[in-house]
């Protein structure tokens, strides 16, 4: 059911010092934030698969346009920002909406200037994993509480990376898949509006935020889910590889 599964700003985290993550994006929909996203080349973003079916907004449909803000901090300040066309949606081959399965899209964008405030992050090589209790951080500009409002400024928390085999317990077969994804624990971390911004250990972003438990924002029984960025290496370059 959907009621065990949310789309997911974060919560009990701190303002990030201003474009200390330069590879961050806002992924919008009518000017307004439903997702975030990261910069992983000079063309392309990767964000979660769900992102382009608007879960912030019920009016939303799937002919809808996004873009996406590089260079941002507060939301409401757009004066060092960029906001940026989406020429192309490549949502993975297997990912189907409403399922948590292969939930991962890269977004090819218009073109843009790189500076210190916009720059890509590099991705994990394939099958490479991260070891449990790795201190990582996430970050996004969504709700700073369970049913709260988004937060206009970038926000991010630590978290720990947890045993996988210990979330497969916690969400089941229904929700987990141990090759695809991967949990954290923390005092602070996702909420709705941060799904699709990146897990990022060291500097790179080992997963894309997908979904935590509908009812209550970093919950300790249900943690947060992110879809490992890994084994989708060989997928991710032969998109970027193959652009004309």
């Amino acid at each position: 059911s959907s009621e065990t599964r949310v789309n997911v700003g974060i919560v009990d985290g701190t303002e990030a010092k201003p474009h200390s993550r330069p590879y961050m994006v806002s992924v919008q929909s009518n000017k307004t934030h439903i997702c975030g996203g990261f910069l992983i080349s000079d063309e392309f973003v990767l964000t979660a698969g769900h992102c382009r079916n608007g879960i912030l907004t019920f009016s939303f449909n799937r002919s809808q346009i996004l873009t996406v803000v590089v260079g941002a901090h507060d939301l409401r300040n757009s004066k060092n920002s960029d906001r940026i066309g989406v020429k192309s949606y490549i949502p993975h081959p297997s990912y189907t909406i409403h399922l948590p399965w292969n939930d991962i899209m890269l977004l090819r964008v218009k073109t843009f200037n790189l500076n210190n405030d916009v720059k890509w992050i590099s991705l994990p090589k394939k099958g490479e994993d991260v070891e449990v209790n790795t201190l990582c951080s996430v970050a996004g500009w969504g709700q700073l509480q369970t049913n709260g409002p988004l937060s206009s400024l970038l926000m991010e928390a630590n978290v720990h990376i947890m045993n996988n085999s210990e979330c497969y317990k916690r969400w089941g077969q229904t929700y987990y898949s141990v090759e695809q994804m991967m949990c954290t624990r923390g005092n602070g971390g996702s909420c709705r509006g941060d799904s699709g911004g990146p897990l990022v250990c060291g500097n790179t972003a080992v997963g894309v935020t997908a979904f935590g438990y509908i009812s209550l924002c970093n919950s300790p029984e249900k943690p947060n889910v992110y879809i490992k960025i890994s084994p989708y290496i060989p997928w991710i370059n032969s998109i970027i590889r193959n652009v004309k």
